[in-house]
This record gives structure tokens, sequence and C-alpha cells, in this order.
């Protein structure tokens, strides 16, 4: 619900534009000074007051007419606090930013070294539990870091009092320490050997935030020059500061989710004195608009459960990858992007259960989970209070329909799916009967958006946002004609079905599901008559009665667009060229057996006998000459065993006899009978007479395939016992067929 509502705020935002001017100046000593304008004619600026290029002109204009001194210095020391040691939540949010890990990632990394490292020998725990709330250390680790600190830094790092942190985090359960190495002294340089380069990154990370949560704070120097023309009426001001004493920061800089947005604060500036003259440069206006709020990245997403009180230590990775397994949301560039199908399931949710997704009942059902362990509260009066109410809402949603949930779900995503138009025009209304409006629809495959006027217009369309640039491209209004194939003279058209985009060689333009076609637009929009239902109806029970079998229709050979081909750009040379895969590239220069190439379910391939190979593209797949293609063939593995040997016909049959290379040694095939190749017994010197002895004997001891009834294990012919009279009963019923015939099978073996 929470990266779904912050996908609905970026959707409905409108950006606003603004503009901003900086100017750089240069100071008696040379030093380069930029500042931005804040004043302007005796105002002081709003964001948008500069709204558009005229008025930034204007205020160029202005500020090119004067010159400018220093006119204020304003200095403003300031304190800065460490952070306290790593929480698993707080661990998480660093490993994201610092380190690019997820969530499930990073607990994976840290359960590793939480259950030990061997370190030369002997296995030592690395770090703490690495599933807790506390920000608390033990004395002893407190103890350890002021030693190493004062040790590697000196005296100066160590602050006079120890430092005591508390948990400010909602339904915080402090049982365990915070994270924190076993052994500070083990520093991560000297573990380096013994971890992989995910441990060691982990490991130091936890390592420095320990050791700096115990240093002295550091003392910035927080300093704003203004800069004004004779006149006073243009004013610009530089911030930035100035570290007088890096404390903490000479170890440990916590990351942020936007690096710019302290960039200002943390830029250095020139010293300069007030009433100093400087020299002014390039004026450089900028123009900006406003952004909307941005997309959770797992460690805001985590912050953000965390400040509600949703959740627990040890479930907040396990919540992120819920998500994306049940393909709810996707990761785009670290940032959550939710799915269709997680908008529509938070909309029936909001609708119909309200309470229930509310982030507060969360929070406040967690309490009451506190308060059991605790022993405060009755647990059977807990869950009885939770199931009276719970049992009314299923009550009240029970007798819902198919339409009205529909109905529902279409007015809540509305805006998603269906967003304004540039023109004004109807977003719903459908574009090819013009007359139906679009809506969700249920069908087979799931949902879908079609025209309210079906069955007279068939037009659907994925369950997506029209023309949204997500690789869909435009809706297809019916098959589309590409051109006529030279060689056959049939109609090459582009088409779209349950499964996607693809290209088809003949066929009708109707979707009558015989194999000539796939309808999905209005070509496809065959309305029926009384007459017709009518006649179709008569001549079906005829058939019937008759047992009379239609023959079957021959299909229209059809290729599915390869992955990244997009519809819009399909040309009647492309088609055509997907329509003759596969193709035989040429005779292996080896077993002089084909080469084809052709498109799979993986991709475009190239194959000899049983050997496949990926190639890269589908351009690759149609252009690949012979040479290219026997070079990947001899990197390619050999699916299924490999033959070492071919010693020829059989001669009895005449069916090759080969030795094979399988998971379980070497061994001898013809046919479906497999021979084992006695250890004493070299497949180099192998012959064909010692061959045949050793297929005639597996085949005298059973060797080969049975069929699955022939494998079964029957009684003999006397032994087997007379039916019972009456009909079979439970689980005699279910096997009477097959005792009907067992004495027949018996006698056959």
């Amino acid at each position: 619900r929470l990266v779904c509502q912050r996908e609905a705020e970026i959707e409905k935002f409108k950006p606003q534009e603004y503009w901003t001017v900086d100017v750089d100046f240069r100071t008696e000593q040379g030093q380069v000074l930029s500042a931005r304008l804040t004043h302007l004619n005796g105002k002081k600026l709003d964001k948008f007051d500069l709204g558009d290029k005229a008025k930034a002109d204007a205020a160029v204009a202005a500020i090119a007419r004067g010159g400018y001194s220093i006119v204020k210095v304003e200095r403003k020391q300031q304190r800065r606090n460490p952070y306290p040691p790593f929480t698993t939540s707080t661990l998480q949010q660093e490993a994201s930013r610092k380190l690019g890990f997820g969530a499930s990632r990073t607990m994976r990394i840290a359960q590793r070294l939480y259950e030990g490292i061997d370190l030369g020998g002997e296995t030592q725990g690395l770090i703490t539990y690495m599933r807790t709330d506390s920000v608390v250390l033990a004395n002893e680790a407190v103890g350890a870091a002021r030693r190493l600190i004062e040790q590697q830094f000196g005296k100066n790092y160590v602050p006079e009092q120890p430092r005591r942190y508390k948990t400010t985090a909602k339904n915080a359960q402090e049982a365990h320490e915070a994270i924190r190495p076993t052994d500070l002294f083990r520093r991560p340089q000297d573990v380096t050997k013994y971890l992989d380069d995910d441990q060691r990154r982990l490991y130091e990370l936890i390592w420095l935030r320990t050791v700096a949560s115990q240093m002295e704070s550091a003392v910035l120097d927080q300093v704003a020059i203004d800069i004004a023309d004779k006149s006073g009426a243009a004013v610009l001001r530089a911030t930035g500061s100035i570290v007088l004493f890096d404390g903490y920061l000479r170890v440990y800089q916590e990351g942020r989710d936007d690096p710019a947005e302290d960039e200002e604060q943390e830029r250095r500036l020139p010293q300069v004195k007030e009433g100093e003259a400087v020299a002014r440069g390039d004026i450089k206006p900028e123009q900006h608009f406003t952004q909307p709020p941005p997309r959770y990245t797992e460690a805001s997403l985590v912050k953000r459960l965390e400040e509600l009180g949703i959740g627990r230590p040890s479930t907040y990775a396990s919540i992120l990858q819920v998500l994306q397994d049940r393909k709810y949301v996707r990761l785009e560039k670290a940032r959550f992007m939710p799915e269709d199908r997680g908008r529509i399931v938070t909309a029936f949710l909001e609708s119909f259960f309200q309470r229930y997704v509310e982030y507060n009942f969360t929070a406040d059902l967690e309490n009451k989970l506190d308060d059991i362990s605790g022993g405060r509260v009755d647990w059977k009066q807990v869950l009885r209070e939770f199931w009276i109410d719970f049992s009314k809402a299923i009550a009240g949603t029970k007798d819902l329909s198919i339409t009205q949930v529909i109905d529902t779900l279409n007015e809540e995503l509305s805006p998603h799916f269906f967003p304004p138009q540039e023109d004004g025009s109807d977003p719903r209304l459908c574009p090819v009967c013009k007359a139906g409006k679009l809506g969700l629809k249920l069908g087979k495959f799931g949902a879908f958006i079609g025209c309210s006027n079906y069955p007279d217009c068939r037009y659907t369309r994925a369950l997506e946002v029209a023309g949204n640039g997500n690789g869909s491209g435009p809706a297809l209004e019916g098959p589309k004609e590409l051109g006529v194939d030279p060689a056959s003279t049939k109609p090459v058209y582009l088409r779209k079905g349950p499964y996607g985009y693809y290209v088809q060689l003949g066929g009708e333009l109707n979707g009558n599901g015989n194999g000539k076609g796939v309808g999905n637009g209005a070509l496809d929009a065959k309305p029926a008559t009384a007459e017709t239902e009518e006649g179709e109806a008569i001549a079906a029970k005829t058939r019937k009665r008759k047992k009379v079998k239609l023959p079957p229709a021959e299909k229209p050979k059809r290729v599915s667009l390869p992955r990244g081909t997009k519809p819009e750009e399909m040309t009647l040379e492309l088609a055509l060229q997907l329509l003759s895969l596969p193709r035989e590239i040429g005779p292996h220069p080896e077993t002089g057996k084909p080469i084809s190439a052709g498109l799979g379910r993986f991709g475009p391939y190239i194959k000899h006998e049983s050997t496949f190979k990926s190639v890269g593209s589908v351009e690759d797949v149609l252009t690949i000459g012979l040479n290219r293609a026997v070079d990947l063939l001899s990197q390619a593995k050999t699916r299924g065993p490999a033959a070492l040997r071919d010693l020829g016909p059989h001669p009895e049959d005449g069916a090759p006899v080969r030795v094979m290379q399988g998971r379980y040694g070497v061994y001898i095939k013809h046919g479906s009978i497999n021979a084992t190749l006695p250890k004493d017994l070299a497949p180099e010197t192998l012959t064909m007479e010692q061959a045949v002895q050793l297929l005639a004997a597996r085949a005298a001891a059973g060797g080969g395939k049975l069929k699955p009834r022939a494998r079964q294990k029957m009684a003999p012919a006397e032994t087997a016992k007379p039916a019972k009279s009456g009909p079979p009963k439970g689980k005699a019923a279910k096997a009477a067929p097959r005792r009907k015939n067992a004495a027949t099978i018996a006698d056959a073996e």
C-alpha cells in the first residue's frame, strides 16, 4: 500500500517551473566564490518568484548593472554527534545505501558472520546477533572501543564519558545488544583473507559504525556569506561549512537516500571578511522543475515501516522479498515500482477490508502481541475481539457479485489505467468501435482491459497503461497485414494473442478458434445473427448424432516476436525472416550433420544433433554463418550423454552401436538396450563382437525399457481370484478394470 500510494502521488504530480540565478565571484586572494540570488529590489525571493525565463532574464539584467562586495559574514559553530550502532533496520538501510545490498542479501551475509567463519582452523562468530531493535552496547564492548580509539586515533578522539544510546523506534524489543563485532580489536584488515568480498564489506561497515559510535563529536563552522551591490538591489548568499575537528567523521559518515540533499551545506568556502570587494564573474540562470516525491528504496521503505511501527527486525527482509516474489512490486534502478497486480490487490483491500490495511491497525496489533508476551493481556480475549470484527467484515463482502467488485476496482483504478489525455478526449473511449467504454475485465488468463460492447467489439489490451513506454507499444486494433509473402502469395499478419504479439503466415482474419487466427480487435468482431446461430446449433446436433468428425483445419505458421522486438517496428522483411526459422546453416565439417538456427523458449539458438548453443540476438540467428556457428558449438556443452565411439551397425538389425559416456560411467548403447562396459575393457579397444555379446547378455537379463504395464508385477493366472458378484465398491471400484484382465496379462508374461 505504501508503494502504491507513493506511485499515485507521482502520477498526480504536476511539475511547476522555477528559475535560480547563480553568480561566480572572485575574491581579492583570487579564490572563486559561488553565490545564489536571494533578494531582488529589496524583496526576498520565494522559490517560485522567478517562475519563467522572462523574470529570470530581468534578474540577470539587474545583477549585471552593479559592483559587489561582502556585506555580511555569519559564523555558527555546530557539534555533530555520531550515530548509534546498528540495529537490524539501520543495518539494512546503510547496506542498501553504501553497498547496494538488498535486505535479504544483507541478512543472509550477516547470518553467516554471526554463525562463524573459519579463521585459520578455528571457527569464530564475528558479529553479535543480527536481529535486534537495541542500540545498547555491553560494557566490555564500550571499554574495548574506547581503548581502540585512543590507541589508533589519539586521546582527543575519545569523549570524556562513554556514549549511551536509547532506542526511539516504536514497539522496540531490546532483548539483544546492538549489532557489533564480537571483538573490536579484530580489525577488518585482519580477517580479510578469511572472508569473501560481500562478507568483508559488511563486516567493515559494522566495525566502522561501532567504533564511530563511541568517538568524539565533530565540530563544524557553519558559514553564510552575503554579497550585495552598492545599491542593495541584488543580494546573493553563499553557504557552506568548515570542519574544525573531524571527530567521528574521520571513521564514518552515514549514507543518505538523496546524496545531494546537504551538498550545499557541506561545501567549503574561502576565507573572506566584511567589506571586501569581489569581482563579478559569470551569471548562470538555470531552469528547474519541481520533482515528485521519490519512489521508495529498500532503505527508505524499511525506515518508513519502522516509523509506522510495522514489522519486526526479523520480518523486514521477508516483507520486501514476498512483495517481489508475488509480483506485487518490482525493483527498477533500486526503486520500488508497483505492478498492476499489486495495485489491484491494494485497491480491493482498501475498498472492502479498509480497517485491516490501515497502518495503525497493524501497529496496534503489534502492541497487543507485546502485551500478550508480557502477560498483561489474555491472548484469547485478543483473538476474540479480532475475530468478531473480522467475521463481520467477511459477512459484509461474501455476497458481493463479481460485477460489483469489478465496478469498484474500475472506479478506484481509473486514474491509473485511464489517465487524462493531452487533447482532452475521453481516455476510456474504445479506439475501435468509438462507442464502447474501456474497463477492467476478467478472463481465462486473468484480468485485462476490454470494450463494454463485447461481443460486437472484441478490442482488448493487456492490463497496463496505454502508451506508457513500458515496452507494450500501442494497442493493436485487430490483425495488421504487413504484406504478402512472394513465395506462397499468402498474406503476412501481425497479431496479438493471450501470450503477446506474433507474426502469422496466411489464415483468415476472424478468430474462430480453428487455427485460422487469434482474434483481438475490430477485424475479429463478427456479429452473429439468429439465423447463423440456429443453423450452427442444428449442424452441431447432427454431427453429434451421426458422430461426424470435422477435418482438422490447417494451422498457419506463427512465430512469437522475440524479446526486445517492438510490434510497431515490425516490417514485412523481418516477419518473413522470422517465419523462415528454423533455418539450416549448413553441414558440420566433422560430422556432415546439419547445423540449424532457430528461436526457442529461451531465445535464439543454434543446434547440431543434441548440442545447443544460445546466440546473442535475433539478428545473429538470422545472419549467422557456418564458420561462426561451428566456433560457437565448440564452446557448448552437449545435451545428454556424449558419444565416445561409433562402432557401426549391429549385425542383426543394422541399428547403430555406440560407446557412450554417461553420468555413471561408460556404457554401450543399441536402441533401447544399454550395457555397462566392464572395467577390464577399454572403450578405445572395444570390438563390435565384444559389444554384441555384452548387449545380448544385458537383453537376456531384462535390459532395456519396458512399457509401464509390462513393468508391473502380476500374480500368476492360477492365483488370480475371481471377481465378486455385484458392483465393486471403494478401492475395488477403481481397480476393477485392471482386475478384469489380470489373468490374461499374467498368461502373456
